[in-house]
């Protein structure tokens, strides 16, 4: 049987917009929509090798649905600019290609989609529909799917939905799609339905009489409130019936063979994809243009000795520009590539089976004053550095600048970024990881080359970006330079009390053990505590208390659910003392002690800049963000780290709710604005203002609750969460929210404001120009667009506060450095920075910090710090 793929233009363009990060051409023209779309396309091309092709679209003109309901889509805004630009663009491709475009005045693509779909299905040919909507839903048969597509951080995925897909997750045959959604309407479309019935309800009524007519004949058989709001809506839902339905004969020209796959016209395809800088795609189509054939002859020069080695090495030195790429195993260097526009070189070093070279031998390469590219300047300052080789002006770091245009991809891999095989695709992970050295030297030279030659590319695609979104100060005065700041933070390390860790650890031992017996003796016997299993068993059935949650493996007894059962017996809180300190000795003693170096005693944990979404920092091996601070047992952990010896003590400096300070500069909020100017304690003003009580009569209880409102804001919060926070009902935790906002009226605003925009531009930015898009926010789905409403009312607060710790970090690095202090930055958490001090430095460098952190920012009210000092975290925190 042959084959007819038709796509839903707009609505695959939509979801590859949104899916794929927001690039564009060195002339500023976007290009993300029509890459993504392309790259689906060709995927259901090389997979499906359909024997018809075409692309329907929709028109601007007013629809017959719109006559019918003046209402119809009357919600939708229109396209972003940056989309809208890009759907001439994509035509033009497809044109090139010699892809027929259908479009009709008067009807949608869904119509046209349903036409060609009925069509193939009287002429025998199976018809894909490709979409990323599900309205082609109604139209499946044996012969005819869906397709529905897809694209999350550039990757696109796909859902084939057949006639028993349907039955699957509805029940029902696909027909009867549109007699479900006659009764729930759809708000992207703004098809009414009937108010008060949802999916879930429609489902069932259709399900039960089989079609909207059988629903109404029998009406007498449904009872309640449901009832009441079929026969108030009745109108509405036959309406809605017609403007759900697909219109299946559009007057459209189905001369079958018109549609047939075509040759592409490469040479206008290959000119194309040149001037949208396209350079991965041609090579998937079988086209190339001359410059892409010239780069696919370049060879690259392999150097195995020390005499090549020095020439090539006065020709590299003699560049204004070049990107490189050190490809490691185990802490090893196996080779270093280096690519100019021109020419690419790749040196091997004396490692397995390559020569007698060492790194060392070409450490001209990066202290030369070429400015250089690379993809990984954190680790490369750290690796080169052990070789001795002081890495200087490398003015740019395609996964940092990645990062930046997209925070909230899973990897920043170059392969993964290029399209092409990832490091751990090509060499493994972990134990799975093979030597590079172990590969033929051909191969393993090409993918090194390939490496540099790729980071050269995309640095001219990213650098664009970056400059058209107005975020060169963020990259550059921020990302870029803290790479440095985090090397040096990393080689330097954090002094801990082996010894004192040890006998922390026999006294928790000993803690879990009378613990444990503890619980014994409530429970009435032993049992193993750590299994869910018998825990519920003890819980729920031997002391009978109340059930809050029941999974599939039986009784829930996760900490929300302990935090439920607080106070109804003594064992649960003995078990919350249980949990904590098997995790506090499992992670902070058994697993800290294996971590520290032999050698000079401390603890070396890797920073990572590429990680979260609102751009805070987080560190691993072991993750010091993370240690405990509001158990007295947690903070005791703190006395462990400690000065690297007597000449040396610990500042620790802290930013003063920082957040809640941004929160204010940000909403322009008068009464908080003035709180911090005037120096007032923000949670007894608040607790003032919420609870209607001068601020000298607000009890400590009542200034707790309120510090769990200013923080919960920040977030977001539900009235719910609140309530569970606080140990309040709803009702109350609604009344203190909601008590917070009219007091704040200026953040109430702010909150509208911002999750509003958020929904128009499809993200939200901090103070700084960190991005974050949030699909989130389109979905239909209430727990997703409620996440997307959160994330975008905390990024541009959490966000800002990571950069200005960022920028203080910078600060205090160079004047540091600058100064010739011998003191230095060896750690930061959230907001507070850790300086290793010497004792004839303490008043300066107390000084240093201090300013160059309430300087990190220029803030409508004031950034204080608080200085400690102590020879260990504990006392200096």
């Amino acid at each position: 049987m042959k084959k007819f793929m038709i796509f839903d233009g707009n609505s695959v363009i939509n979801r590859a917009f949104y899916g794929v990060p927001l690039l564009s051409t060195k002339q500023g023209v976007y290009t993300n929509a029509v890459y993504g779309f392309l790259n689906i396309l060709i995927k259901y091309l090389t997979n499906d090798r359909p024997d018809y092709l075409a692309v329907a679209f929709d028109v601007r003109e007013k629809t017959f649905r719109h006559k019918k309901y003046d209402g119809y889509k009357a919600q939708r805004k229109g396209m972003p600019e940056e989309l809208a630009m890009q759907m001439p663009i994509l035509k033009q491709v497809l044109k090139a290609m010699n892809i027929e475009m259908i479009e009709m005045p008067g009807y949608e693509a869904d119509d046209i989609i349903g036409t060609v779909a009925q069509k193939c299905g009287e002429k025998g040919i199976e018809c894909i529909i490709t979409t990323g909507d599900r309205d082609s839903f109604q139209l499946v048969t044996e012969n005819i799917s869906v397709y529905l597509t897809s694209t999350r951080m550039g990757k696109s995925e796909t859902k084939v939905i057949t006639p028993e897909t349907i039955m699957d997750l509805y029940g029902v045959e696909p027909k009867k799609m549109i007699d479900i959604k006659s009764l729930m309407g759809d708000s992207s479309d703004n098809i009414p339905g009937v108010s008060g019935i949802g999916e879930k309800t429609a489902v069932k009524l259709i399900g039960e009489y089989e079609s909207l007519n059988g629903v109404y004949e029998n009406i007498e058989n449904i009872k309640g409130a449901t009832k009441t709001k079929l026969e108030n809506d009745k109108e509405m839902a036959y309406l809605s019936y017609e403007l759900a339905e697909i219109f299946t004969d559009v007057p459209i020209d189905f001369e079958i063979e018109k549609f047939a796959i075509k040759d592409f016209d490469k040479p206008a395809l290959a000119e194309i994809f040149r001037e949208l800088e396209f350079t991965k795609l041609s090579p998937k189509l079988g086209i190339e243009d001359e410059k892409a054939a010239i780069k696919k002859e370049l060879k690259p020069q392999i150097i195995e000795d020390r005499a090549t080695a020095e020439k090539v090495i006065k020709e590299i030195t003699a560049l204004k520009e070049f990107a490189y790429n050190i490809l490691t195993y185990e802490g090893e260097i196996c080779t270093i590539s280096v690519s100019s526009k021109e020419v690419q070189w790749v040196f091997l070093f004396k490692s397995g089976l390559f020569a007698n070279m060492v790194p060392e031998d070409v450490k001209e390469i990066f202290t030369c004053n070429a400015e250089k590219i690379t993809h990984s300047l954190k680790e490369d300052i750290v690796i080169l550095k052990d070789h001795g080789i002081s890495l200087k002006n490398v003015v740019f770091d395609t996964s940092l600048a990645s990062y930046v245009v997209n925070p909230v991809k899973s990897s920043y891999d170059i392969g993964g970024l290029m399209g092409f095989e990832t490091m751990d695709e090509k060499f493994g992970k972990g134990k799975k990881a093979v030597n590079p050295t172990s590969l033929p030297i051909d191969e393993i030279s090409e993918y090194a080359a390939l490496l540099s030659l790729s980071i050269l590319e995309l640095k001219e695609i990213l650098s664009a970006t970056i400059k058209d979104r107005k975020q060169e100060y963020l990259y550059y005065e921020i990302e870029l330079p803290l790479a440095h700041v985090l090397a040096d933070m990393e080689q330097e390390g954090f002094k801990v009390d082996r010894a004192a860790l040890t006998e922390f650890g026999k006294i928790i031992s000993q803690t879990i053990d009378i613990t444990a017996k503890s619980i014994y003796d409530l429970a009435g016997g032993e049992f193993n505590i750590n299994s869910p299993k018998q825990l519920g068993e003890v819980l729920f059935e031997k002391l009978g208390l109340p059930v809050i949650r029941k999974t599939k493996m039986g009784y829930s007894t996760d900490a929300d659910v302990l935090d439920k059962l607080s106070g109804k017996h003594e064992i649960i809180g003995q078990i919350s003392s249980y949990r904590m300190l098997t995790k506090l000795k499992s992670t902070y003693i058994d697993g800290l002690l294996p971590l520290i170096n032999p050698v000079d005693g401390k603890i070396h944990s890797k920073f990572n800049q590429t990680v979260t979404a609102t751009g805070r920092i987080s560190s691993t091996e072991p993750n010091l963000q993370n240690i405990p601070v509001r158990t007295e047992i947690g903070s005791q952990l703190r006395k462990m780290f400690v000065a690297k010896s007597d000449e040396y003590t610990l500042l620790d400096a802290d930013y003063s709710q920082i957040e809640l300070r941004i929160l204010a500069h940000i909403s322009k909020d008068e009464v908080l604005t003035n709180a911090f100017i005037n120096g007032d304690d923000i949670h007894t003003i608040t607790a003032s203002q919420v609870f209607h009580v001068e601020p000298e009569n607000v009890t400590p209880q009542m200034r707790s609750n309120a510090k769990a409102v200013n923080f919960g804001i920040i977030y977001g919060i539900s009235d719910f969460a609140l309530a569970g926070d606080l140990h309040v009902s709803k009702k109350t935790a609604g009344e203190y929210i909601e008590g917070y906002l009219d007091k704040y009226s200026g953040v109430r605003q702010y909150m509208s404001d911002t999750v509003e925009v958020a929904k128009e531009n499809g993200y939200v930015t901090t103070i700084f120009g960190r991005r974050r898009d949030i699909p989130e926010l389109k979905s239909q789905k209430f727990i997703e667009r409620s996440f997307g409403e959160r994330v975008a009312l905390n990024t541009p607060i959490q966000g800002s506060s990571a950069d200005i710790i960022k920028l203080a970090m910078v600060k205090v690095y160079r004047a540091l450095k600058e100064g010739g202090y011998k003191s230095r930055l060896i750690l930061q958490v959230h907001d507070e920075l850790i300086v290793e001090t010497h004792k004839d430095e303490i008043n300066e460098v107390k000084e240093i910090l201090k300013n160059c952190m309430e300087s990190a920012a220029t803030l409508s009210v004031p950034i204080p710090v608080d200085v400690g000092e102590g020879e260990s975290w504990y006392e200096a925190k």
